[in-house]
């Protein structure tokens, strides 16, 4: 098999200038699927203990796939356009775009690895042309409907190495299938996968991060300068 290049991105606050999954918990306020003020602060709070890297996975999960529940397909299909059209869409910049495209014209196997669930991230991960998402798995019963769960393990901290690696053993590959890889992430919860690949690359990235990028001369990039 000739040499292969594996470039990964992740996607909230690197590819995109905002946290998806802090959004779509805003816009489902928006909608009246959550309990205004009360379930703002709650989404907040959550926000800053991922910033942080301090995020209980398991409650936070519980937290934000919790507005899908016992909502129609039509609903839900229909909420997640407007989410599109409103909120991701206009803030989607060409410096981002391009990063993506120069990785797809030189050939290179290319997925978004990101914590937040599937169902906000599938669309966004079309926007871009990217064929290959790994996101947490929301779980759906026989009919289609959103249980509140996630299925496997989620894409998160060391999880993202550990689904990557399913991934690519799906397809028959590995690390070594690859002379070089690269990895995008603003995050110091993404520090692992940094670690992992040949080309770790910071995009704006958070204090904690970015003097762990000063520290080991990682190169930091600006998408939305």
């Amino acid at each position: 098999m000739p040499n292969r290049h594996l470039a990964l991105f992740d996607l909230d606050n690197t590819l995109i200038p905002f946290d998806s999954d802090h959004a779509w918990g805003e816009f489902c306020v928006h909608l009246g699927w959550a309990d205004g003020e009360r379930y703002r602060q709650e989404n907040d709070r959550f926000y800053a203990a991922y910033r942080a890297g301090t995020l209980d996975l398991d409650a936070y999960l519980r937290f934000s796939l919790a507005p899908l529940v016992g909502r129609s397909p039509q609903a839900l299909e229909d909420a997640r356009q407007a989410f599109m059209q409103k909120v991701v869409l206009p803030q989607i910049r060409p410096q981002a775009i391009n990063l993506v495209q120069k990785h797809q014209r030189s050939g290179d196997l290319c997925a978004i690895v990101t914590a937040t669930n599937d169902f906000v991230t599938g669309p966004i991960a079309r926007a871009f042309g990217v064929d290959h998402l790994i996101a947490v798995q929301a779980e759906r019963d026989a009919a289609g409907c959103y249980t509140g769960d996630w299925v496997g393990i989620p894409s998160f901290r060391e999880g993202k190495i550990a689904r990557t690696e399913q991934w690519l053993a799906a397809q028959g590959l590995g690390w070594v299938s690859f002379t070089q890889t690269w990895f995008y992430s603003d995050s110091i919860n993404d520090q692992s996968l940094l670690e992992r690949v040949t080309h770790p690359v910071v995009v704006h990235p958070d204090p904690k991060l970015a003097d762990v990028a000063h520290r080991r001369g990682w190169p930091v990039l600006d998408l939305f300068p």
